[in-house]
């Protein structure tokens, strides 16, 4: 089976190997390749390091997306979360998670620093 989905994430953010780890395992089908770019980027992404670990970024399909988006790419891969990615397609909708996920964002190192304990 091809991949159809590429996600790019931070290996040495804990929240990020929390979430990956998760993901792995609801992804049953393994229809997700999942990178870690803490020691750089990968040679088939053409975004910059340093921008993969500010934000989360995903591939589906050839189309390359950031924050919200990247996620809802990357739930629309499992079945389970199919109908949360499906959902995220409305733009009122991905408005919403990407506010939330600006208001994550603000709290990150924070987090980090809490989980890393």
């Amino acid at each position: 089976m091809d991949k159809q989905v590429t996600v790019w994430f931070d290996g040495t953010c804990p929240l990020c190997r929390r979430e990956i780890a998760l993901m792995r395992k609801l992804d049953r089908n393994s229809a997700i390749t999942f990178e870690d770019v803490s020691d750089g980027s990968p040679a088939n992404c053409p975004i910059d390091q340093s921008e993969l670990l500010a934000r989360f970024h995903a591939r589906e399909n050839e189309q390359i997306y950031s924050g919200a988006a990247a996620f809802a790419a990357m739930w629309r891969a499992i079945p389970l979360l199919r109908p949360l990615g499906l959902a995220a397609r409305n733009q009122t909708a991905l408005n919403i998670l990407n506010a939330l996920y600006g208001q994550f964002l603000k709290y990150r190192p924070r987090l980090q620093r809490l989980f890393m304990k």
